[in-house]
């Protein structure tokens, strides 16, 4: 069995599915292991009451929502059978539950029970059984939209494209993704800066766009997906005062400007963490009109549409569920 991508959903998958017999092989395009699991917060969670999930999330397969729903505590509870130790018990968000993860720990302790080929593309003319794990699509969205990618830089759509070519359909969502506003260039975002700079507090802030017509929402969303998708490649958030995140920017080298009125406008851009939109699967991860053919992580589509979902939870769950039905 071919695993195309070794962040969270291919290493999970072919930890499984040794587990289980099978002798999967793994191919990463990039130059490490990880994918953008590495660059998380490493917080793996699901919504805490099902009907919360379908209301924030109204768009989305009922069916994938429910095996997720399902499955993480268990799933959950699989990775710490193998040794992996939770950095948090919770979530710290009343809403959530799950467990947070140190991400280059999980990353090396699942790598370490798998080969894997580095600098290996997933070949036009591979065969099934594969697994498709490559990371959606985020850095086509971000450079189509002109958006940042908050992501690892080799999420292109490799597993999309290959199985679309073989007749494979897609979700909806195909136009939203999850992401973060970020301090907006000249800052300088590095990798390891995705989760501490992050500009947090759009809750508090009123949104403008560079011509400063004022598109604040009515209501900001918990988790403010909303507001990234909302403000596109620049926009200005104002605020009363500053906060360590700000500062944080502005030490970066992001446009902190004092206004004549005495608040603060933080020049900010939408960053891409993930697509929502992907490959149609079913329950078992198997993609809708391939034999032979799953999709994990956010390869697969459609779980979180309209709203937002955890993207780890999903790799995790999905990459599971792939390397089960493989084995069955």
């Amino acid at each position: 069995m071919l695993i195309a991508g070794a962040g969270m959903a291919g290493l999970v998958a072919a930890v499984r599915a040794r587990e289980l017999g099978l002798e999967p092989i793994v191919i990463e395009k990039g130059t490490r292991v990880g994918g953008s699991m590495l660059l998380s917060s490493g917080v793996v969670w699901r919504h805490r009451e099902w009907a919360a999930f379908r209301k924030e999330c109204p768009g989305g397969d009922e069916q994938l929502q429910r095996l997720v729903w399902e499955r993480l505590d268990d799933a959950l509870a699989w990775l710490v059978s193998l040794g992996a130790e939770p950095v948090a018990q919770d979530t710290g968000n009343p809403r959530t539950t799950g467990k947070r993860f140190d991400p280059r720990a999980l990353t090396e302790l699942l790598a370490a029970r798998v080969d894997v080929r580095l600098g290996a593309r997933l070949d036009a003319a591979a065969e099934p059984p594969v697994v498709l794990a490559t990371g959606g699509f985020g850095r086509r969205l971000a450079e189509e939209r002109g958006l940042m990618l908050r992501a690892n830089a080799w999420s292109s759509g490799d597993g999309l494209d290959w199985a679309l070519a073989r007749g494979a359909s897609l979700s909806a969502g195909m136009g939203e993704f999850f992401g973060r506003a970020m301090p907006a260039r000249p800052a300088r975002v590095r990798e390891e800066d995705f989760v501490r700079l992050a500009q947090l507090y759009g809750h508090d802030a009123r949104v403008l766009t560079e011509d400063g017509r004022d598109v604040t929402p009515r209501r900001v969303a918990w988790h403010e997906n909303d507001l990234a998708q909302l403000i596109g490649p620049s926009a200005w958030y104002v605020v009363e005062r500053t906060n360590e995140r700000i500062e944080a920017a502005r030490v970066a080298g992001g446009r902190v400007v004092a206004r004549d009125d005495g608040r603060l406008a933080v020049h900010v851009t939408a960053g891409v963490t993930h697509t929502i939109g992907g490959l149609r699967v079913d329950e078992r991860a198997r993609v809708v009109g391939l034999d032979g053919v799953w999709a994990a992580g956010v390869d697969a589509g459609g779980i979180a549409t309209g709203g937002y979902a955890s993207g780890l939870a999903q790799a995790l769950v999905l990459g599971l569920a792939a390397a089960e039905d493989a084995a069955s």
